[in-house]
């Protein structure tokens, strides 16, 4: 948003997801309610309605987008020029391409301040199994997940790690049908109690997730899991990564999941065999992650068989 001095807030979500309630909700706040031209291009129209009484009073004007062929640089012009907002919001429509959005150029001066996805956490589940591209594409731009109306016994840590493994920059945020935030645990299939985790081939993906949000709990631990050897000259001498392939959308995207090895014999170790790695866990700078991160000194590495089901779950 550098130089630009109208914040364009674009929030997204399925049908009776929530948008329309957070908009509400946003302009009950005091930080948003402080009287700046505020343009709403409302691409959805669900089944929550905004008070024009009180949209009057705010400032705000409703600009209606009722086709995707609509939303372009020459209509968000129009719009600048015949509102000359100050805030834009875009509730955009969940059934739509994101790469509309991923494409689309700004007026001079508009900029994109932060991008939102809303779920209903009782639809959450049935959306993530049956539309999951266009769950993970909405997902994958977000700066924050706000995952509404949900209960106790929802799996919300798994929902988290799901999450993460789509997007580890997002906030991610659960509320109740009251909207008020819940404190979600950390639930855990293997012990972290002793100085070793023996883990099993399930818990791959939910350790992958876990150690980058929670580091302090596995430093200076070792740990024994089955991976894939990843092996390449491009890697620094001396190592190579060991993980696992995970689908994080559809069965065309199959993505590696991995750390940084360090192991003496690399060298004996074929690109893409199973095998079975010791190592202690250690947190620091490399080249590979361009920042700090998991580092593992593997004590060893032995040949194994493939696993019957390969593939990594952050459930």
């Amino acid at each position: 948003m550098k130089d630009s001095t109208v914040a364009v807030y674009v929030i997204t979500g399925f049908l009776d997801g929530g948008k329309t309630t957070l908009i509400r909700d946003t302009f009950s706040m005091d930080y948003f309610n402080s009287g700046e031209r505020t343009v709403l291009l409302q691409c959805e129209e669900g089944e929550e309605e905004l008070d024009e009484a009180i949209l009057k009073k705010l400032n705000c004007v409703i600009v209606p987008v009722e086709n995707q062929e609509d939303l372009t640089h020459n209509f968000l012009k129009e719009v600048d020029q015949k509102y000359r907002p100050e805030r834009v919001l875009i509730e955009y429509n969940g059934m739509w391409p994101m790469d509309i959005i991923r494409g689309l150029k700004l007026p001079r001066q508009w900029g994109l301040f932060q991008f939102i996805h809303t779920a209903d956490g009782s639809t959450f589940e049935m959306y993530r199994n049956n539309m999951q591209s266009m769950v993970v594409d909405m997902v994958t731009e977000a700066d924050m997940v706000l995952v509404n109306r949900c209960t106790s016994d929802m799996p919300l840590s798994g929902w988290k790690r799901s999450i993460r493994a789509v997007n580890r920059m997002c906030e991610i945020v659960f509320e109740n049908e009251r909207g008020e935030e819940l404190e979600v645990e950390d639930i855990l299939p293997y012990s972290l109690e002793g100085d070793h985790i023996d883990l099993s081939d399930e818990d791959y993906g939910i350790w992958y997730i876990d150690i980058q949000e929670h580091k302090e709990r596995y430093l200076g631990k070792t740990i024994t899991f089955k991976a894939q050897a990843m092996t390449s000259m491009r890697l620094p001498h001396g190592t190579f990564i060991p993980g696992r392939n995970a689908m994080t959308c559809c069965e065309e995207d199959i993505r590696f999941f991995g750390f940084l090895c360090k192991y003496d014999h690399c060298r004996s170790l074929r690109r893409g065999e199973w095998v079975t790695v010791t190592a202690e866990i250690r947190w620091e700078a490399s080249k590979v992650y361009e920042d700090e991160g998991v580092v593992l000194y593997a004590t060893s590495v032995e040949k194994t068989e493939r696993p019957k089901d390969p593939l990594a779950y952050f459930r």
